[in-house]
């Protein structure tokens, strides 16, 4: 079971190497790791479990921040109602070998900022991002698949692909001005 314990911080250098792509059929060590990840983020999200193993709640995961170069990540995003309890699922997806094939020009932003399992610290200000995207990616059974996001979603996955980069989400942060949002970009 994937713990805090097992992301690497912010300061170690793999977070900042480019993945190596994913050859098919996937070995044991791959498939478990997939199976751990996405474990991680439904515990992470779920209250009981995530107090009782000191999980911050996360909605991504990629391999590196597991300290594994692999172009590989996890997304787990849900719709919750009023009282907290998951009433749809938005994305429960791996994604291997992904590639933005199309982006919009137009941006969008969290209004909140972005946060991330492998900075262990609050990194204020805006994230811009392409507002829309469409992603191609293979899943664990090597089937190719494209998908066109937008707003939420977009940004989700755009921060996990960026791990898979070597790129932090701080790193899209205006230094000089981390609030300021340019005409291009529409905080959510």
């Amino acid at each position: 079971m994937i713990t805090m314990k097992d992301f690497i911080a912010e300061v170690d250098p793999r977070l900042r190497e480019a993945s190596q792509e994913v050859t098919f059929p996937l070995n044991d060590e791959e498939k478990t790791l997939i199976e751990e990840m996405r474990t991680f983020l439904i515990n992470s999200q779920t209250p009981e479990i995530a107090e009782e193993y000191g999980l911050r709640a996360g909605v991504g995961v990629a391999a590196p921040q597991l300290g594994i170069n692999k172009q590989i990540f996890a997304v787990y995003l849900t719709e919750l109602d009023e009282d907290g309890e998951v009433v749809d699922v938005i994305i429960d997806e791996i994604f291997i070998n992904p590639k933005i094939t199309r982006h919009s020009v137009k941006q969008a932003a969290l209004p909140e900022g972005e946060g991330c399992l492998s900075v262990r610290r609050a990194v204020p200000g805006l994230v811009p991002r392409p507002r829309r995207v469409t992603l191609t990616y293979q899943d664990p059974e090597g089937d190719e698949y494209e998908v066109k996001l937008r707003d939420y979603e977009a940004i989700v996955v755009q921060h996990e692909l960026d791990h898979l980069k070597g790129i932090l989400f701080y790193d899209h942060i205006n230094d000089e001005n981390p609030w300021q949002a340019d005409d291009n970009t529409v905080v959510l």
